[in-house]
């Protein structure tokens, strides 16, 4: 049996004379109408579908629509995560998620030396259209919105989507999705990149350019503060950094010709949901405003969709605690009734064992019930922007606001967001951010149930999914196959071409990719070619 180890003659965990929120930000004792004296209801609100967009994006919001319901999904191989997929539909999730193994992040196939040790375990192992095809058996494309969580080799999984669909029939008009494709928060954060940032940033230009014509209702990036706010940042500085890779994404495209208005309008924006309420709140809703703002006046945008911030939300994954793990039951609930209280389009519920392992399908069951229980029994989405008009609520919104255009500022002077991470500017930032939270948790400024207080030893092991190595032995068997029975000498042809596409600065290397995918050219064969051509980005140290 556990057993508490609190103190027993300590009545009460000890109030700070501080109080603070999650990020730092100091939270006075009461607020009032002075507090909010320079807020201008029609400049700074506005009605909910109408700019800045500030209460949100539709005027009925959840009342005509709920939000998206996504479970990430991905763990060994493409038929262990079909089974979780057609599981989690069943269970009434209403959008998919894919993960992908590390090795697939990293441009590797599972036979690769470097795949090692990494076959299935922190996602969906995929190699070649074989796979996708596995994973989206007996799943319509057209009914159906898919989320692809892959950013250096987006482009590649993307056309094997594609083809998936159109195996299927499908017309890829439509198509409804998302890869989030954003690659300078891995630079920044996440750390999964394979090319140098220039021709990175070529290759989610050609996505928009192809999604424009081709993929109308696809989603060709997912800009994400996610990543960010896990590696340790504040919220001010998730929303800043996220919002100004959009601006970097934005100016690299005008600058390779393309129309603001014709491919803005499906960019999309991924956020961290943590624990601070009113905090995560108010950053949902400060984004809205200085999108609007950002796409009307820096960009001169003139279709309103250009204009309106939509993103999905996924709670914090940080937060969640080995220690005592059917605590993060409530912390996820809290995280996504934030979410949903910010106005999220799309929310991913985190698992109560995702500090231990991949999700077992009853963690991930009780995860989508979270969001349903939110949906159906709490009644906060029969109406808009509930917390509209708090005193507090709305003065953390306009100083979250403040704060990311004073970062916007930085980073202007700075040349832009390439140019702030080779001088390793957000990363700095982040790491400080980090350092001051941990140093707070240490010193009990901070209490985490279960972690600094309220601690409990042993404690009962509970139910894991784990992955042993016959999944790698399966996948490299299949793998192994696939190259034996494919035609090679097309292989070759479509991978020079590929080749050449890739050498040819002024050439959009989406139609190559998808012929090396029908090919059956692997992922790692593909990615290979690309390393050859543009190289392999090493991180200098700061």
């Amino acid at each position: 049996m556990a057993k508490d180890v609190s103190d027993p003659t300590k009545k009460a965990v000890e109030r700070s004379e501080s109080f603070t929120t999650v990020s730092g930000v100091p939270v006075e004792r009461l607020y009032t109408p002075e507090h909010i004296r320079d807020l201008n209801y029609a400049e700074d609100l506005g009605d909910p579908g109408k700019p800045p967009y500030t209460r949100g994006i539709y005027p009925e919001m959840y009342r005509s629509r709920l939000w998206t319901m996504r479970q990430f999904s991905g763990f060994g191989t493409a038929a262990d995560t079909n089974a979780r997929l057609h599981y989690l539909l069943n269970h009434g999730q209403t959008g998919l998620s894919v993960a992908f193994h590390l090795p697939t992040l990293m441009g590797y196939d599972s036979d690769h030396p470097m795949s090692n040790g990494e076959i299935g375990k922190c996602g969906v192992a995929i190699d070649s259209l074989a796979d996708l095809e596995t994973l989206f058996k007996g799943i319509p494309l057209d009914q159906i919105s898919t989320s692809m969580t892959t950013n250096a080799p987006a482009a590649i999984l993307w056309s094997m989507y594609l083809a998936v669909a159109e195996q299927q029939g499908v017309d890829w008009k439509k198509l409804r999705g998302t890869i989030q494709n954003d690659i300078l928060k891995e630079y920044i954060a996440q750390k999964t990149y394979i090319f140098p940032p220039k021709p990175s940033m070529k290759l989610i230009v050609d996505t928009f350019e192809f999604g424009t014509q081709y993929v109308p209702q696809w989603n060709t990036i997912s800009i994400s503060g996610y990543h960010i706010r896990e590696a340790g940042s504040t919220a001010l500085q998730e929303l800043a950094f996220t919002l100004y890779d959009g601006i970097e994404y934005i100016e690299w495209a005008r600058g390779a010709g393309l129309d603001i208005d014709d491919f803005a309008p499906r960019l999309s924006f991924f956020f961290n949901a943590h624990n601070d309420l009113f905090e995560e709140i108010a950053k949902y809703r400060a984004a809205r405003k200085v999108w609007h703002k950002v796409m009307t006046e820096r960009f001169h945008s003139k279709n309103p969709r250009s204009a309106m911030l939509r993103f999905h939300t996924q709670t914090a994954g940080c937060s969640l605690t080995a220690q005592q793990p059917y605590n993060n039951i409530v912390r996820v609930a809290i995280q996504a009734l934030a979410a949903v209280l910010g106005g999220t389009q799309s929310l991913h519920t985190n698992s109560l064992d995702e500090t231990l392992a991949l999700p077992t399908e009853h963690a991930a069951r009780i995860a989508l019930r979270t969001q349903q229980i939110i949906a159906h029994e709490t009644g906060v989405t029969n109406t808009v922007d509930p917390f509209a008009g708090s005193y507090f609520l709305e003065r953390l919104t306009l100083d979250m606001e403040k704060g990311c255009w004073e970062y916007f500022d930085r980073l202007d002077a700075m040349g832009g967001m390439v140019a702030a991470i080779e001088k390793g500017f957000p990363q700095r930032e982040i790491h400080d951010a980090s350092y001051k939270y941990q140093k707070a948790v240490e010193r009990k400024e901070k209490i985490i149930v279960g972690v600094n207080e309220f601690v409990m030893e042993d404690e009962p092991p509970i139910e894991i999914l784990l992955i042993d190595e016959s999944v790698a032995a399966l996948q490299i068997e299949q793998l192994q196959r696939l190259r034996q029975t494919r035609d090679n000498g097309r292989v070759r042809a479509t991978l020079e071409d590929l080749r050449r596409a890739a050498t040819a600065n002024n050439v959009n290397m989406m139609p190559s990719i998808l012929e090396c995918v029908r090919a059956y050219a692997t992922l790692g064969e593909i990615c290979d070619v690309l390393r050859e051509v543009y190289g392999v980005y090493e991180e200098p140290a700061f």
